[in-house]
């Protein structure tokens, strides 16, 4: 591996626009903007849409938006592959006039029979180096009429090895491994191909990415050792596996960031979360973006898969809830109320999520509570039942007059429960119980004077009066 201690860090990301930002993503991009700012280097946003067929605008809108809540800042960015069509071009010119690569002519049909041949002899499938240049080597005639392909003359003999930074050292023999398509017939180039120009020309330092990339990596380190250009450092990271224990994947069942935001979670506690798939620093489990970036150096990189645990990441996100500004907290909780149709200012939310935080793992949880403040309640009818009963209907249309005449706050609001409380020869759950129910649609709430207080007073009165 190349001496890179001396050169600025530059690390990337870069998702491909076929669907969504996907956990497994977010974790990489995560590890390399943390390694790049603990280094003081920079971080770079590419996007490969040279999958033209199933790259979308919709994804690439959905790429940026993810990175953006995140806050995973980008120095550089986005860069798109497809704009760079004209470089990839270049560089493969002068590969073929370096005999590095070279025009393959093989119809799909020829390649299927090549393959078909190879399985029957229970042999690797790979190909057969019919348009492969070599000393005194006959080629067959160009037919006509054919767009060729462009192949990478891949070394026959010898090992390529690279100390990972997170499996250590690797070794694949180049027998594994055959003359890779780096251009297709549209002149769009392939995966390994593009990736290695652009990460030359965008200076990489260091590359992070899931560990079922290892496979690549020997076509890239020739194809890097081709052009002369210096290698990066890889770091392979273990895939991340969901409740099943199947691996998280756009095509199996993982859901986006975004998705996270929808639902309710703060963006440092889906980093905190993510932070600590595949990774440690000693025993702590919450830490702020700041720690992050003082403590990732790129070792402590866990080997091994890591598992997603929805209910690790509620009681992490629930942490940052607890000591999140209330006035940002409202205005999350705005929005969500917003998705309900439900109106409310800023100004009345945040004490209401004083008063609700401790209680929720997300944003969506506070909506939960808080829309009984705006919109109609439906109390269970056991509830109703249980605690609603005839017994203690004389006491809560006492009560509901007595609020009708008193100052609305929580220290006349707790006397006047007492009071009646006292007139009635109750005790203090047998009246409190039955108001939250009636109020709040549920049994069980904060210190009962303390919820109330927030209500609008009249609908408060009304809703004690409907039973």
């Amino acid at each position: 591996m190349n001496d890179l201690s001396k050169k600025p860090v530059r690390t990337r990301i870069a998702p491909s626009p076929t669907g969504f930002l996907h956990l497994g993503t977010a974790r990489t991009a995560l590890y390399s903007w943390a390694y790049a700012r603990h280094h003081g280097g920079q971080f770079v946003l590419r996007i490969e849409d040279t999958d033209v067929a199933r790259s979308t605008q919709d994804s690439v809108e959905q790429i940026l938006a993810a990175m953006k809540w995140l806050g995973l800042e980008y120095d550089e960015g986005p860069v798109y592959q497809m704009q760079r069509l004209e470089r990839y071009q270049a560089v493969i010119e002068q590969m073929i006039a370096a005999g590095t690569a070279y025009r393959c002519y093989c119809s799909p049909e020829e390649l299927e029979t090549m393959k078909a041949a190879q399985d029957a002899r229970g042999e690797k499938r790979r190909y057969d180096g019919t348009w492969r240049p070599e000393p005194g080597k006959v080629l067959p005639p160009v037919p006509e009429g054919v767009k060729p392909v462009v192949r990478f003359k891949n070394p026959v003999d010898g090992d390529v090895s690279w100390d990972d930074l997170v499996k250590g050292t690797i070794t694949i023999n180049n027998r594994e491994i055959d003359d890779l398509i780096i251009l297709r017939p549209d002149g769009v180039p392939t995966y390994n191909f593009a990736v290695v120009v652009d990460d030359w020309d965008m200076g990489i330092t260091h590359v992070f990415r899931g560990d079922e990339h290892i496979n690549n990596t020997p076509w890239q380190i020739n194809i890097f050792r081709a052009l002369g250009a210096e290698l990066p450092a890889f770091g392979h990271l273990p895939i991340i596996l969901g409740d099943d224990g199947l691996k998280l994947s756009k095509r199996r069942g993982a859901v986006s960031v975004t998705a996270y935001e929808d639902d309710g979670y703060l963006p440092e506690g889906m980093l905190n979360y993510l932070a600590r798939l595949g990774w440690s620093h000693g025993d702590d489990e919450l830490f702020s973006r700041e720690q992050m970036v003082s403590w990732f150096d790129g070792s402590h990189l866990s080997k091994s898969p890591a598992q997603w645990d929805p209910a690790k990441l509620e009681w992490v996100n629930s942490q940052y809830i607890k000591q999140a500004d209330d006035a940002r907290l409202a205005a999350l909780v705005q929005g969500q109320l917003a998705k309900r149709g439900i109106e409310a200012s800023v100004e009345r939310l945040t004490p209401m999520c004083t008063l609700f935080k401790d209680r929720c793992a997300t944003t969506v949880a506070l909506a939960d509570w808080l829309a009984m403040y705006f919109a109609p309640v439906n109390p269970s009818a056991e509830d109703l039942s249980t605690h609603v009963t005839e017994a203690v209907k004389p006491a809560i249309a006492a009560l509901a007059d007595k609020f009708a005449t008193v100052d609305w706050n929580k220290v006349a609001i707790q006397a006047a429960i007492k009071e009646v409380i006292a007139a009635h020869g109750l005790k203090m759950p047998q009246l409190a119980i039955p108001v939250r129910v009636l109020a709040c649609g549920r049994a069980q709430t904060p210190s009962v004077d303390a919820v109330l207080e927030l209500f609008d007073k009249n609908m408060l009165i009304e809703r004690l009066r409907s039973i």
